[in-house]
């Protein structure tokens, strides 16, 4: 009761001033982790009360399910055929790269972890966050076709994650016989069913919404209420089929907009708003949890999470995206602005849960942990920076020459104005 009491309290002083906090560095998953931590470190253990590992995972798989769900209702489908190709890219060549680095870069700072270890606590790390990189994905200051392939990539790359995760686990625990069948049955459940099992309930669900909405059926109220209940339908019926909650509500999200095109204009906010609660509340926890095991934290797990957010991820998708006419800018912006937070939390849960008890599960925690941590940080405090300067960088060229000025346009500039044209419209 005390925890809820903090949170609670915590999240109308947040209302009170959260417009004034979106002016600067300071993001709400800072507030409440930082908060969290707070918390774990004063309140007696006697009044803490337990934290159970089973309801941790609900809302944080609960609350990352509405956010996909949100972020892909969102996304412009014209635009998202223009510049299908970034996100091809990132989660194919980009993500394979991120997971085989991630694991050469645990073998190496944790030379205790077996290589399918490495494997598993690279797979929990591969994913960015959707919810911490909202600040860029919502900025009308970066290129529409930049932010668009950033979220597509944040939406299904938890869900392409979780086949890799679980190929790793059954190695690790001496499962050999038969893995390259679990993986490809992983592969066609996890992928092919969660995205069929989305284009399903997006298309009818949002064809129904939309012959509700056309013929004035539905109360305001109401239709966001249907609307949030889609991407509760993707989390409970993949469960009963073994496919992927996460890359269904994301394909939901996107399929919902063919029969229901004003799901983006209203509707959808009710939806962003419960999931943004949620996922504060497991920002809340992970702090409290971070404060409950900081004696574990070592130099080792911190510079593996240094390592985790820049090199491992940055250096894969420079190379994903060699040959795509993007800048050095912004492909730097795009390497760095992959944060690791609810989704990483929600997979190392994931692990836990299978109580595998590997011996360099303790290790595999805390690594995650220190990169959790310090994703909320480092990409909190410098989104809004980043922003300002990538701005700069990619304006620069409009700026001395207005027009043309009889010198060639980039490749790039005439793709960015063609995607805000496109979404201007």
């Amino acid at each position: 009761m005390t925890l809820l009491l903090i949170f609670v309290s915590l999240l109308f002083m947040y209302s009170l001033v959260s417009r004034r906090l979106e002016r600067t560095v300071i993001t709400a998953p800072i507030v409440f982790t930082l908060v969290g931590v707070i918390t774990g470190s004063s309140v007696p253990a006697s009044q803490q009360g337990g934290i159970s590992p089973d309801v941790f995972l609900r809302l944080a798989e609960i609350g990352l399910v509405l956010l996909l769900f949100a972020d892909a209702s969102r996304t412009d489908l014209n635009v998202l055929r223009s510049i299908r190709n970034l996100p091809v890219r990132l989660l194919s060549t980009g993500m394979l790269l991120t997971i085989i680095l991630g694991a050469v870069a645990a073998q190496f700072v944790f030379p205790t972890l077996s290589i399918w270890e490495a494997g598993i606590l690279a797979a929990i790390l591969a994913p960015t966050d959707a919810g911490l990189g909202q600040i860029i994905v919502n900025s009308p200051h970066v290129p529409l076709r930049i932010r668009q392939a950033l979220n597509v990539e944040a939406g299904l790359n938890d869900g392409l994650s979780v086949p890799f995760l679980l190929f790793f686990m059954a190695l690790a625990a001496g499962s050999v016989a038969g893995h390259d069948a679990s993986l490809t049955r992983f592969l066609v459940e996890q992928l092919g069913f969660g995205a069929l099992l989305g284009v399903g309930i997006g298309l009818v669900g949002g064809c129904l919404l939309g012959v509700a909405s056309r013929k004035e059926w539905a109360t305001e109220t109401f239709q966001q209420i249907g609307v949030l209940a889609l991407p509760v339908l993707c989390l409970m019926l993949s469960e009963a089929i073994g496919a992927s909650m996460f890359i269904a509500a994301f394909v939901a999200g996107l399929a919902v907009q063919v029969g229901f095109k004003k799901v983006s204009e209203h509707s959808v906010e009710f939806s962003e708003q419960w999931g943004q609660l949620i996922n504060l509340f497991v920002f809340f926890l992970f702090g409290f949890l971070v404060a409950r095991g900081w004696q574990q934290f070592t130099t080792a797990s911190m510079l593996y999470g240094v390592l985790s957010i820049t090199v491992v991820r940055m250096l894969p998708v420079a190379i994903a995206l060699i040959g795509a006419g993007l800048s050095r800018a912004s492909v730097v912006f795009m390497g760095w602005f992959g944060p690791r937070g609810l989704a990483s939390i929600v997979l190392g849960l994931v692990y836990l849960e299978q109580e595998t008890h590997l011996p360099g599960e303790p290790l595999i925690r805390v690594a995650v942990m220190s990169t959790v941590l310090l994703s909320i940080f480092a990409h909190g405090l410098s989104a809004m920076p980043g922003v300002n300067l990538y701005e700069r960088k990619i304006a620069s060229p409009r700026r001395r020459c207005p027009g043309t000025c009889g010198v060639q346009v980039s490749k790039e500039m005439r793709l960015i104005v063609r995607a805000d044209e496109a979404h201007d419209v």
